[in-house]
């Protein structure tokens, strides 16, 4: 498939889809776009974006990407009332999913779309707004071996850092959710050893610069770094997204009987961070902040009053 003739839709332009969208404009795709509140997606109009009022404009083009936040939002965007293939309209040759969803609703849409007549692959993504514009983003997916090999030119471009096909159906839903769940185990794990070597009176730039340079550190502790050290809680992924993911992982150990203990406490903290969270004067603004505020909660726990440290920490995406 030509990147020349190619006509592409794209779905969902919050904090991770215009930016990857933007990547896809960037190389020279033609790229239709679409988000359920238009002013999040005409920025992607200066690079060449055609943004769109109506989900029915996507129907019958080459390939949709879309990337939205629950099953339920991404069976309404296909097949609502207002949907891509409402009245009608004809299903996309290939849909490329790279939302974090539940391995049952996935399967129900990839059973809908392939009715429809669309070729399904989901790819979900690792990384955040910065780690895309730095072109480090990678994705793992899965579905007919044959459409990924179609549609890979264009997740190479999304997802420069490295693209994994694991196999047929959704399994790629497994490893995102695998994936996330690691997210919280590792930076709960960052936090508290972070707070124990700065309760006993390690900076904790320093204590983190040391992580950073030896073994454990990775790109994802890395770019969490100045968070930890300043107390910027900028949005990458919120609270209830991590718990959802969580939770998503705990469900498929039930059924699977894989026990899964680590991830179970970890889920256990978090939740008391929504407790925490109360105590705020405005709760539910606060749990819009960044996942990595679980500090200010541990640190509570800790008995310890946390303030920036006002160091300029690299993210090792620069």
């Amino acid at each position: 498939m030509s990147k020349n003739t190619q006509k592409l839709g794209w779905i969902g332009t919050g904090r991770m889809g215009a930016p990857m969208a933007e990547r896809l404009l960037k190389a020279g795709h033609d790229v239709t776009v679409w988000n359920r509140t238009r002013a999040k997606a005409e920025p992607l109009a200066k690079s060449g974006g055609k943004v769109v009022d109506k989900l029915s404009d996507l129907a019958g083009l080459d390939v949709v990407f879309s990337i939205v936040s629950t099953g339920k939002d991404l069976d309404e965007i296909y097949f609502g009332p207002n949907g891509v293939l409402a009245n009608g309209g004809k299903a996309p040759k290939i849909v490329v999913d790279c939302s974090t969803i539940s391995i049952e609703d996935s399967v129900e849409i990839r059973r809908k779309l392939m009715e429809a007549g669309s070729d399904y692959l989901t790819a979900p993504v690792s990384g955040n707004a910065k780690v895309i514009k730095a072109g480090k983003l990678s994705s793992v997916v899965s579905g007919s071996e044959d459409v990924f090999r179609a549609a890979k030119p264009l997740i190479d471009v999304i997802a420069p850092q490295g693209v994994a096909y694991v196999g047929e159906g959704d399994l790629a839903r497994v490893c995102k959710i695998a994936h996330n769940v690691m997210l919280g185990v590792v930076i709960e794990n960052l936090i508290e050893i972070t707070l124990l070597a700065n309760k006993m009176g390690v900076p904790r730039h320093a204590f983190l610069a040391f992580m950073n340079n030896g073994v454990m550190g990775s790109m994802f502790t890395k770019y969490k770094s100045p968070a930890l050290v300043n107390l910027d809680w900028t949005t990458t992924f919120t609270p209830e997204l991590l718990r959802k993911d969580l939770d998503l992982g705990l469900e498929l150990g039930r059924e699977f009987d894989v026990p899964m203990p680590v991830t179970a406490a970890t889920r256990e903290v978090l939740q008391g961070h929504f407790g925490a969270a109360m105590l705020q004067k405005d709760p539910e603004a606060y749990l819009q902040k960044d996942f990595a505020a679980l500090m200010e909660t541990m640190a509570l726990a800790a008995g310890m009053k946390l303030e920036p440290e006002n160091v300029k920490v690299g993210t090792g995406l620069e």
